[in-house]
């Protein structure tokens, strides 16, 4: 925050403006962390900011919830606080003591952010994983979900699944590169079936969740506990399974999991980085079981479906995002959701401390280091030299006159990613290979394009490469 900013904050000090300093931290730090992590751990805060802004205090439900916070996230809430407000911040964390209490505002227990960690004890631990239950986010739902190109059957499949589990498309298995909305599809499916049968029993779990309850399940041999839990449930919603990898015991009670669910014509939905066959350390009988329903990707979103999401998105958060600006963000944030929602909060954040209207100037000024690594690291020549490093080929033959497919090949989905990750013309881009002709760029662009839908291994191959290049 520049010292115009600050001034102005620390002039007029108000609850209004502490809950936008707050809402400001909240706001970066959906940006920061993973989603879930996110919705788990910061989404349910509430704060309290002093008048003169030296102080904030945030309030949990339990000591567990406490230790996990000051041990995980106070340093990196810390930061950004400062990083708003422009000098230090003094954090607290507190426990509300809500049954103990008949007052209007409940007595907190306050504990400097800084104070040591006390382990956890089982039944703290136990009584805060409890209050999840479904750990379904509700509001992720398909209504708030942008349908486009880039997830249509994805989507489509989804909405089977939740009208009808336990029948076809069972296990679902959805896979795309990160931040492309396959945990919100996920969540809608649970949402969606709940609505329908509100006693349905849905758990929606991350991987290295389930990890844990398996190391927990040794180490208290509990595992009855643990059949209970994962056995009988309708619908098991499960993120990044590639989480698996070279954990042999977890993968020995996911497959015994996995069976018992589908003998009692109960339905698993998955998410994974990669297609089942692309896992890595994973036992092939599980993958094989992967493999059985129907696998079905989540490409990065079109323009115009980015361009719906941020005006879309911009409203859930009760701001009006003109259309020009939509498509501005859109043609510079290209590669995934979360990306996008990232752009937006920046946006949103930027234009309030600021208090001027969201414009395209606004959106640059607020953008300005995200475009500047963006341009830097995204050239033609560097999508050359990275496709061509990928199929051991010499970059020269880029822009060369040879025709043989282990050539030809490459060089097309080079001219296909530098469409879609640059800035540059078709004639732009026919220049730099060699001098072609730009209806020689557009056949390669729409060739790959239409190819990555049926081939698996080349969406693939093209979800490795885009990862690659935008680091």
């Amino acid at each position: 925050m520049s010292e115009g900013q600050h001034g102005r904050l620390a002039a007029a000090p108000s609850l209004e403006a502490g809950d936008s300093l707050w809402q400001a931290c909240v706001e970066q730090l959906a940006q920061d962390l993973p989603e879930q992590q996110f919705n788990t751990w910061i989404k349910p805060l509430a704060a309290q900011v002093t008048e003169d802004f030296s102080k904030v205090t945030l309030h949990v439900a339990n000591r567990f919830k406490l230790d996990w916070i000051r041990a995980q996230y106070a340093g990196r809430i810390s930061a950004v606080l400062e990083k708003l407000y422009g000098q230090p911040v003094q954090l607290e964390l507190a426990i509300t003591q809500r049954e103990n209490s008949t007052r209007a505002y409940p007595t907190p227990s306050v504990v400097a952010a800084n104070a040591p960690v006390a382990e956890p004890t089982d039944s703290e631990e136990d009584a805060a994983s409890s209050a999840f239950k479904t750990r379904l986010n509700t509001a992720l739902t398909f209504d708030s979900l942008v349908e486009g190109t880039a997830n249509r059957m994805a989507r489509a499949a989804a909405m089977h699944v939740a009208g009808t589990p336990g029948q076809l498309y069972n296990p679902l298995f959805i896979y795309g590169g990160v931040g492309l909305g396959k945990t919100h599809l996920v969540h809608a499916v649970g949402n969606r079936l709940l609505a329908d049968r509100p006693q349905a029993k849905v758990l929606y779990i991350h991987a290295e969740q389930f990890v844990s309850d398996v190391v927990k399940a040794y180490q208290r041999k509990t595992f009855d506990e643990f059949k209970d839990k994962y056995h009988s449930l309708d619908l098991l919603l499960i993120d990044d399974v590639q989480f698996f990898a070279n954990k042999d015991r977890t993968q020995e009670e996911f497959f015994n999991a996995f069976e018992a669910l589908l003998a009692k014509k109960s339905h698993i939905v998955m998410t994974s980085d990669t297609y089942p066959k692309g896992l890595a350390d994973i036992h092939e009988r599980l993958i094989s079981r992967f493999d059985s329903g129907l696998t079905v990707a989540i490409e990065p979103p079109e323009l115009e479906m980015r361009v719906a999401i941020l005006i879309n998105k911009a409203r859930q958060e009760n701001a009006e995002m003109p259309e020009e600006v939509a498509f501005f963000v859109a043609k510079n944030v290209r590669s995934n959701v979360r990306e996008l929602e990232g752009a937006l909060r920046k946006i949103l954040a930027y234009s309030r401390f600021n208090q001027k209207e969201i414009s395209i100037a606004l959106a640059r000024e607020a953008l300005r280091d995200l475009l500047s690594i963006q341009n830097r690291q995204i050239g033609v020549e560097n999508i050359q030299k990275t496709v061509a490093d990928y199929y051991k080929i010499k970059v020269a033959d880029m822009y060369s006159k040879k025709r043989p497919a282990s050539i030809a090949r490459p060089r097309q989905i080079a001219m296909y990613l530098a469409k879609e990750l640059t800035q540059k013309s078709l004639p732009e881009i026919g220049e730099l290979f060699g001098g072609r002709d730009h209806t020689t760029v557009l056949h390669a662009v729409r060739k790959i394009s239409a190819e990555r839908q049926q081939l698996t291994e080349l969406n693939q191959q093209l979800h490795v490469l885009e990862q690659t290049l935008k680091g």
